[in-house]
């Protein structure tokens, strides 16, 4: 059952990246502490900019929205009354983070209640780069304004340029699968997170390829992307939901291209 958007989704997106840039910003390159949540020689960083980002963003819903649902990389799941589920990464890549780097983001996403995100924010507080989306369009928002968010028109896979994170994260399988795509491509960028996401819905990637995505990873890509006319799916071809497997292509020639390779992956 379609659920229709009866409120200024955008707006609320916005307002809580808003609150998330102004929480966030001060830890930039001024870290005091980075806490690990894994045990033993792996490492999975949090900080206090993560915690304070998300808190930022929790106390603004709790003003605006306090019927929705929250789910959130920091805090978990909060139950909600409406059938909407915001979806909160407070800093996604928190490595590119601590190393103070500038490909990490922010990411909003607002899922409905049969689970598709329809509302997406990949906000870039450093190089004030706001990438929104939603059902039929999606704009970048720098203190220059706003311009169109449109994909490339890239149609061949030996043309493009794609992009995953990181592939030693991958399955045997998957890597299989992203190696084949490696060498088809004319060039491929690894370590952006969800920043690749945001430079395809602007038309300088072309395709985007992971998996072991969690909901928070996801929510906020799908909407951008589609908003700006790609395509969003899992290694299947079937229409992505947040999380899991997820390839975001410029069009359609371009994925029909790849899904020859992931989909002999797929979950």
């Amino acid at each position: 059952m379609k659920q229709d958007l009866d409120f200024d989704a955008v707006s609320v997106a916005n307002a809580l990246a808003d609150a998330a840039r102004d929480a966030i910003r001060p830890h930039f390159r001024a870290l005091k502490t980075i806490q690990n949540k894994k045990h033993g020689r792996e490492f999975d960083p949090v900080t206090e900019a993560d915690q304070a980002g998300e808190r930022a963003m929790r106390a603004m819903l709790a003003s605006l929205r306090p019927q929705d649902a929250i789910h959130g990389e920091e805090y978990g799941q909060t139950p909600g009354t409406s059938g909407w589920t915001w979806v909160l990464d407070p800093i996604d890549g928190t490595r590119a983070f601590v190393a103070g780097l500038v490909s990490w983001t922010v990411l909003i996403g607002l899922v409905n209640h049969d689970g598709d995100a329809v509302v997406g924010i990949i906000d870039q507080p450093v190089l004030d780069e706001r990438y929104i989306g939603w059902p039929g369009g999606g704009v970048l928002r720098t203190k220059g304004g706003e311009t169109p968010l449109q994909v490339s028109t890239c149609e061949d896979l030996r043309e493009a340029v794609i992009s995953t994170t990181d592939p030693f994260i991958l399955s045997p399988a998957e890597q299989g699968a992203w190696t084949h795509l490696r060498h088809t491509a004319r060039m491929v960028r690894y370590g952006l997170d969800a920043y690749a996401y945001a430079r395809l819905a602007a038309g300088t990637i072309d395709l985007v390829a992971e998996a072991g995505l969690a909901p928070y990873d996801a929510a906020a890509l799908i909407p951008i992307v589609r908003g700006a006319g790609g395509l969003a799916c899992d290694w299947r071809g079937r229409p992505a939901k947040p999380g899991g497997q997820l390839v975001c292509a410029a069009n359609q020639g371009l994925l029909d291209q790849a899904l020859i390779s992931l989909r002999r992956s797929a979950d």
